[in-house]
């Protein structure tokens, strides 16, 4: 289900065939969270994926992506808006949009990871862990 939403001059879209995968890889690529990523790998993430695109017109100006089995689990990953766009209130926009799309509805969990938005995520729920312990992880380059 390909889902469009506009707002002014911005439109958010969930049709992969909208993404601009060479402008979201060149993001990632230089972002904390996944430095110097291989664009097959960004690209292979996203067609395993539920993505919204946040566009100003044609040009893609935002991305988060989220891996979910649609019933149970989802993990919002990869989330950004293009700097010279932040103030607008575009990053809540864009979490807003995801966490009301039909097929993320009545979900058990829905996880993250954030070193610095904090506040964003608190306004929609989000909270620290409640038994990190319980939590495990491999991580590999």
């Amino acid at each position: 289900m390909h889902t469009s939403c506009q707002r002014g001059d911005y439109r958010i879209a969930t049709d992969p065939a909208s993404l601009d995968m060479v402008a979201i890889h060149a993001y990632l690529t230089r972002s904390y969270w996944s430095p110097g990523i291989a664009f097959e790998r960004v690209q292979r993430a996203a067609a395993n994926s539920l993505c919204f695109g946040l566009f100003h017109g044609v040009e893609q100006v935002g991305f988060a992506r989220v891996v979910t089995d649609k019933t149970t689990f989802a993990y919002l990953a990869d989330v950004y808006v293009l700097e010279a766009h932040r103030g607008q209130g575009l990053s809540k926009w864009l979490v807003q949009t995801v966490l009301a799309h039909p097929e993320l509805q009545g979900l058990r969990r829905f996880l993250l990871a954030t070193a610095d938005a904090h506040g964003l995520y608190a306004q929609f729920g989000f909270q620290p862990l409640a038994k990190p312990e319980r939590m495990m992880q491999i991580v590999q380059s």
